[in-house]
């Protein structure tokens, strides 16, 4: 069994290697440990100010990027979110988070990181075998996504697609 500096070292140096998500599960099993001392481990490791991101498919060390990046404002069903995220990516853009307003913790942020249609299949398929409420369910359908695109007319393009399927806030809003 590896001791617990060690095991952080190595978790840190697969999370700079990796190009995927690695889950705590898979560091647990190489490791001999629970999958709670893992989670421990990268909690440690981000209070020490490392940026590793805990997505569903598992952590990813963020890095710098070239891409642009905005917040769009979405409303939909829980039935539409597989089309809505679909719809993003297949443009060109990188879903990075969602966000959602509460009213007692305030802003509540969910990575997800979906830059392909495969993660989005992932995402949707791992929601469903969780049988868990989407963060959008808390404010009836209303949340940002934090995307990211290499063209301001990535940009363009998502939030037309997105408005054509009635899932752009601020086109909704402002035709009511």
């Amino acid at each position: 069994m590896v001791d617990g500096d060690r095991r952080k070292a190595q978790i840190l140096e697969a999370l700079q290697q990796a190009e995927k998500p690695i889950s705590a599960t898979s560091f647990a099993k190489e490791f001999s440990v629970s999958r709670q001392i893992v989670v421990g481990d990268v909690a440690l490791l981000r209070a020490a100010g490392e940026n590793i991101i805990a997505t569903a498919r598992g952590y990813l060390l963020e890095r710098e990027s070239e891409k642009l990046i905005s917040k769009l404002a979405v409303q939909h069903s829980p039935e539409q979110t597989e089309d809505e995220l679909r719809t993003i990516v297949e443009h060109g853009g990188e879903v990075i988070d969602v966000v959602v307003e509460h009213p007692l913790y305030g802003e509540l942020v969910g990575g997800l990181h979906l830059a392909s249609q495969q993660d989005v299949s992932d995402f949707i398929e791992e929601a469903d075998r969780l049988q868990v409420t989407l963060l959008s369910e808390l404010t009836a359908g209303i949340h940002l996504h934090t995307i990211a695109y290499e063209t301001l007319e990535d940009l363009t393009e998502i939030k037309a697609a997105l408005s054509e399927k009635g899932i752009l806030y601020e086109e909704k809003h402002h035709s009511a």
